[in-house]
């Protein structure tokens, strides 16, 4: 199937390029490849956030139709790793839109939705999805804004680019901790069935959080892929990114270079050097000393947050959660074979000429591109996460002429989790992003439905 190449396209009109400031300090991108050892065990990750976090409700409006409700709550992620997430982003902000009265008592269908690229604040997944759901469904949702982006974005950060590379890592961190935040929440509140999307990055972080979850969780993820490696390395955003700063920093670095040593850009050696990203985290594990439990939840709390009333740690104990209503007046890719390697790495290069002034270099900056490659399929691949609980309630809908998530070489999400359910529409990522917005809302509907039945509605 042929890409769309008007994804490409389009891309190039925004004019914006990606990581602009590089990888990111090496000492921190160790830091989070290390921490990463207890995010992707959902066992150990799930014992990060307590079931009791505080969540605080800060604004209630009702509609004539709706109730909307806004929220803050510390992100887990900087409690852990405080010195790595911006402190712009320390504090998690949501917004709730629930009916006015629920069509049973016992089912109150929540669902969460993730942000795509780009998608600042509330009002795009509030308008496209959560309004829909909630007048054809009751299904109420959670907006969650994502950090570095609207009121978590970094005072030096333009619009909702990232600087670093590092920084797609921290973003994924926290959005994991916080969905759990949020499902525990859902829980105390009496929500269900719980499910969570989202489009595009937001697709494949719903995804994330879904695995997360030890319990039967509704997941659709939509326009997304079993890994990030093939967004940024072959996808219509490789051609927003400065190639040439990315190999100059891996080349001068020895923290990066030293991983792979002198190996060259002939392609017969790519297959070596796809998984130089790879054994780059491997190595730092191997010694590592770092330990979690010395930077334990709620230990150095700032006190610049005492304003928002979030809570300090000797008042987790204490701590008694009210209903939500209350106090509302205050503020892997496996490698292929060497043939496809060549013929992808053809097509990788052929786009980046077309599109990318800044890829000048003639060999396109392979070392980069490679390390690239194998750390996002190292952090971000799907076989490196447990597999959702309950596979029937899984819902995927990918487009099969996707230029910014291409599937030509990615593993199925069928093939990853067996039981999923994936539909396709045959267009590109920008047009079934405007015209198959009713595919989402469907298929959220359906596997919400699926939960209800299984989960929720009694036997006759």
């Amino acid at each position: 199937m042929t890409i769309n190449k008007f994804d490409y396209i389009y891309r190039k009109l925004l004019l914006t390029k990606y990581f602009v400031n590089g990888w990111g300090d090496p000492e921190k991108l160790k830091s989070l490849f290390q921490f990463r050892n207890h995010i992707i065990d959902r066992d150990s990750c799930f014992k990060l956030v307590s079931s009791d976090y505080p969540v605080k409700i800060v604004k209630k409006k009702e509609d004539s139709d709706s109730i909307t409700l806004e929220g803050v709550f510390q992100s887990p992620f900087s409690y852990y790793l405080p010195d790595i997430v911006p402190k712009e982003s320390h504090l998690a902000h949501f917004q709730v839109l629930l009916p006015k009265k629920w069509p049973s008592k016992n089912v109150k269908p929540m669902c969460v939705h993730m942000a795509g690229t780009g998608d600042q604040y509330y009002w795009r997944r509030r308008a496209m999805l959560a309004k829909p759901l909630l007048k054809e469904a009751a299904i109420g949702s959670i907006i969650l804004e994502n950090p570095f982006y609207g009121k978590r974005k970094p005072n030096n950060q333009v619009r909702s680019i990232l600087c670093n590379v590092s920084d797609i890592f921290v973003m994924g961190g926290c959005l994991i901790l916080e969905s759990l935040v949020l499902f525990h929440w859902c829980e105390r509140e009496g929500f269900g069935p719980i499910g969570v999307t989202g489009l595009s990055m937001g697709g494949h972080m719903a995804s994330l959080a879904a695995a997360s979850w030890p319990k039967p969780i509704v997941l659709v993820p939509c326009l997304s892929g079993t890994t990030a490696s093939g967004v940024f390395t072959e996808g219509a955003i490789s051609c927003a990114i400065d190639w040439d700063l990315l190999e100059k920093q891996y080349k001068s670095n020895s923290v990066y270079k030293n991983e792979v040593g002198n190996i060259d850009n002939k392609v017969n050696k790519l297959k070596v050097k796809f998984n130089a990203g790879k054994q780059f985290i491997k190595d730092m594990n191997i010694d590592s000393h770092f330990n979690v439990q010395s930077n334990l939840m709620f230990e150095d709390l700032k006190n610049d947050n005492n304003s928002l009333n979030i809570c300090q740690p000797q008042q987790l104990n204490k701590l008694k959660l009210t209903n939500a209503f209350d106090n509302l007046n205050d503020p892997s890719i496996e490698e292929n074979n060497e043939l496809q390697i060549q013929k992808d790495l053809k097509q990788t290069k052929h786009m980046m000429r077309f599109f990318n002034k800044h890829s000048k270099s003639e060999d396109l900056n392979l070392e980069a591109l490679s390390f690239m490659k194998g750390i996002m399929d190292e952090c971000t691949h799907l076989k490196n996460f447990n597999s959702p609980v309950d596979m029937d309630i899984v819902i995927a809908v990918c487009a099969k002429r996707d230029g910014y998530v291409p599937q030509h070489g990615m593993d199925k999400l069928e093939d990853i989790w067996p039981g999923a359910e994936v539909r396709y529409v045959d267009t590109g990522h920008v047009a079934a992003f405007i015209l198959h917005r009713n595919t989402f809302k469907t298929a959220i509907i359906d596997a919400f439905q699926r939960a209800q039945k299984k989960y929720y509605d009694k036997p006759l």
